[in-house]
């Protein structure tokens, strides 16, 4: 049967052409078939209408017009039953209902500066504990500055659950204040996007997205909750609903339609429902690819491991992951959330050199790893070595093996489920330990050229390399480092040693500044134990220095550390020499840690002036941080060609 045609309508064609031209249709048969379809047609939009305006719903369940319980509550409920213990947030009189909620009920909730800030600490949220991180704004301009963040975590691949407002129901695209197309914008950039349009609605929604952020490939979700959803019905009614029957026909039923509107708004909101998670739905790699993948590796005589943030997701967990890492013996890089997986100076832990290690080896593992700009789009990749590549994303899995890269072997699936069956599949495997040592004595001697570099002297101030490897001798064992920059990130990159797994957070593949904040939030809140020390840029710092005030106000003790070249030198480095201007890439060397101290912070600064006290003054910020202050201290530093010949684009 073709699509769009009845079934009467055909069965009647069929009829006609069977019938002999010569026979009549009896006389008055076409008027009472004409008026039984008009009265089907009738029923059917009659009925559409009445479930369209809840009119069916409404007569199986109750709405208490006399509950001072509000939409927030669901809100808060739900996230108290996924084990949320924070929201992000900046106030807004769209969602003061869930934040007071959510007070109530123990989670904590945090209100920063910025918008973008609340996304990024529920970004770092979600990469340290593995759980949603939230946050909750308001409609409008306080959606539209979190867009950053969210496309953030979505390239990251972080679950974050953004809460937005919206303007009533009944007011959308009625020019209400701050009413704009939210679900518009964010649909792009989220894995799950929902409105509510009910208070009964909220929490099936909210456990949909829930679920939708942490299964599959992780990434943001966004659930829209007008003002109508959010607060009580008296509140609701006195807004909506006039306070008396208006006169005339059109009056009245403009008054039922809105009466109408409002009880089903309000209709079965407090019937109990389960808040609890629901299952996850998460890739697995099948037996046969995992022993396909055991042969591969079985053969190799120079494997080589490569781990990226992926490989840190539940279920598995870092300490089993690190295990079966050492288990399995193989050289390996660690990039994003998988720094730090292995220490400090770990045997196994190759750091530099690692475009000359992976045209060498044999057998390849990314895992996790994705073949874009970072590994030159897989133009780094040896085309005679296996590639054994594992990822939750078939789109990133396969990126550019279409031209510049073929897999051996791709699993889409759990990267660390899938190396715990592999090694479960190699026990007893050893390789040669001349491959490993190579790659060690690449290392030592790469490393050597750094000791070299930081006792040249610059032009002014302090030598930035030199300061990083002073950095590196005072960090304690549980430092938790939040990098956010350019040229001197990237520098404590190849000088700065986490201390152990998910000890670093970055803002990830794109390479977003402004992070430096918000993660170091999020950080501190989740590890309270650890001492969380930010390295920034002096450019990056401006986006994060009004933050300082949040963590004054909120009692969160970190330290900052700021390589104040003044300027944007990672861009400068290229734009000079091949361009011959440096407009728009200047900078001061402005007093950042006076700034601090306006807004309740400890400020510190290091220069050539004090140049012998590096290490002193940074155990004196260390010391004011575990003393419950925020700290920065301004590091004036001078220029070197450490990062000479790196890309910005």
């Amino acid at each position: 049967m073709r699509a769009g045609i009845p079934t009467g309508l055909l069965i009647n064609s069929f009829h006609l052409m069977e019938t002999p031209p010569a026979a009549a249709a009896p006389a008055g048969g076409f008027f009472p078939s004409f008026l039984l379809l008009s009265f089907g047609t009738l029923v059917a939009a009659v009925l559409g209408t009445a479930h369209r305006l809840g009119l069916f719903y409404q007569l199986m369940h109750k709405v208490d017009k006399t509950s001072i319980r509000h939409g927030g509550e669901s809100v808060a409920a739900v996230l108290r039953a996924h084990g949320v213990r924070f929201i992000f947030t900046l106030v807004g009189g769209h969602i003061s209902p869930l934040l007071v909620a959510c007070e109530k009920l123990g989670i904590r909730v945090v209100d920063t500066r910025h918008e973008v800030t609340a996304v990024f600490a529920a970004d770092a949220v979600a990469r340290l504990t593995g759980t949603v991180g939230v946050a909750a704004v308001t409609a409008g301009p306080g959606l539209t500055n979190t867009v950053t963040a969210v496309k953030n975590a979505q390239v990251a691949q972080s679950p974050v659950l953004l809460l937005g407002g919206a303007a009533s129901t009944l007011l959308q695209k009625r020019g209400a204040l701050q009413a704009i197309d939210q679900m518009s914008l964010f649909r792009p950039l989220c894995k799950f996007c929902a409105s509510v349009r009910t208070v009964r609605d909220i929490v099936p929604t909210l456990r949909a997205a829930m679920a939708a952020a942490q299964s599959g490939t992780p990434g943001p979700v966004f659930v829209e909750l007008p003002l109508d959803v959010l607060y009580p019905y008296f509140m609701v009614e006195k807004e909506m609903v006039p306070a008396q029957l208006p006169k005339g026909l059109m009056g009245r039923v403009v008054f039922w339609y809105l009466q109408n509107c409002l009880t089903n708004l309000f209709v079965g909101a407090w019937e109990p429902r389960p808040e609890g998670p629901l299952p996850l739905n998460i890739p697995q790699a099948s037996p046969e690819q995992v022993q396909r993948c055991v042969e591969i590796l079985s053969r190799a005589k120079r494997p080589l491991l490569v781990l990226g943030s992926q490989a840190l997701l539940p279920p598995t967990p870092a300490t089993k992951l690190r295990a079966a890492v050492e288990t399995l013996g193989v050289p390996c890089f660690l990039g994003g959330m998988s720094r730090g997986l292995l220490g400090r100076n770990h045997p196994l832990h190759i750091r530099q050199n690692r475009s000359a290690a992976l045209k060498k080896a044999d057998v390849v593992v990314l895992a996790g790893a994705v073949c874009d700009f970072r590994l030159s789009y897989g133009r780094v990749l040896n085309r005679k070595s296996k590639i054994i590549i594992v990822n939750r994303n078939r789109d990133d899995m396969l990126l550019n093996s279409d031209v510049f890269w073929k897999p051996q072997e791709a699993v889409q699936g759990d990267v660390g489920c899938f190396m715990l069956k592999l090694v479960e599949g190699l026990q007893g495997q050893m390789w040669a330990s001349d491959w490993a040592e190579e790659l060690r004595k690449a290392d030592q001697q790469k490393e050597q050229t750094y000791r070299d570099k930081a006792g040249l002297p610059v032009s002014q101030h302090l030598n930035p390399v030199r300061v990083l490897q002073q950095v590196e001798e005072t960090l304690p064992d549980n430092a938790l480092l939040v990098v956010d920059g350019g040229d001197f990130v990237a520098t404590a990159a190849y000088l700065v040693q986490p201390r152990g797994p998910l000890r670093w957070l970055d803002p990830g593949a794109f390479g977003t500044l402004g992070v430096g904040a918000g993660f170091a939030l999020g950080a501190k809140l989740c590890q309270p134990d650890a001492e969380v020390w930010c390295l920034f840029g002096d450019g990056a710092f401006g986006y994060s220095l009004i933050e300082f005030d949040t963590f004054v106000r909120h009692k969160i003790p970190v330290i900052a550390l700021i390589g104040n070249d003044a300027g944007w030198t990672q861009i400068s480095r290229e734009q000079v020499p091949r361009l011959g201007s440096d407009v728009a890439c200047g900078l001061a060397y402005t007093d950042y840690h006076k700034a601090a101290i306006g807004l309740g912070a400890q400020g510190l600064m290091l220069s050539r002036d004090n140049e012998d006290q590096v290490v002193k003054v940074l155990r004196e910020g260390q010391q004011l941080c575990r003393a419950g202050h925020a700290v920065v201290v301004n590091i004036l530093i001078g220029r070197t060609d450490f990062r000479d010949g790196s890309i910005s684009v």
